[in-house]
């Protein structure tokens, strides 16, 4: 994200509901990478969420152009740079209790791998929609990068971190509250 920045504080957004329910009534499975539709669906039916954007994260190279790649890479010897297009998932949360407690688990992700994970915000999705957060899978140093150029051995690691990543928010979407408990 070229623009990812530390994590705003949640304010008060008293068209929450009215905007997502105009991104959800736009939005269609073909719209959505398969391997993130289930994720994509489960956040979008919780009450205090909606998703803005995703990507699952897509590796390029040579003998593999496809930009939306979604196969894991081969194991060879013969490739030597891979270019990795950013994993994330952004949402819109809303100014409450179970909007505060969803925050608090996704601040929770990066704890997987703090060097290739990041909780935070975008400024143009903020800028379009106030309370929008970004989790990525993307080498900190290239943080505020939607593509990179990585060594195949560190793009291995990040597949793998990828993957466990999305697993991550499967578990956590499972345990979300819907109704205060």
């Amino acid at each position: 994200m070229e623009t990812f920045t530390k994590p705003k504080e949640l304010v008060e957004n008293l068209e929450f509901q009215s905007q997502k329910d105009r991104v959800l009534k736009t939005l269609s499975p073909d719209m959505i990478e398969k391997p993130l539709l289930n994720l994509v669906n489960g956040f979008n039916s919780l009450p205090h969420c909606f998703t803005l954007q995703c990507c699952y994260g897509h590796f390029i190279y040579e003998d593999q152009s496809n930009p939306n790649n979604i196969e894991p890479l081969p194991v060879t010897t013969e490739i030597i740079g891979v270019e990795y297009r950013i994993a994330y998932i952004a949402f819109c949360i809303e100014c409450s209790y179970l909007g505060k407690k969803l925050i608090d688990s996704l601040r929770s992700v990066p704890s997987i791998d703090p060097s290739n994970i990041q909780f935070g915000c975008a400024n143009w999705f903020w800028n379009r929609q106030v309370n929008s957060y970004a989790l990525q899978v993307e080498p900190q140093r290239f943080q505020d990068k939607d593509k990179v150029t990585l060594y195949y051995s560190e793009a291995l690691i990040i597949e793998k971190v990828r993957n466990r990543f999305f697993k991550q928010l499967e578990l956590l979407l499972a345990e979300t509250p819907i109704i205060p408990g």
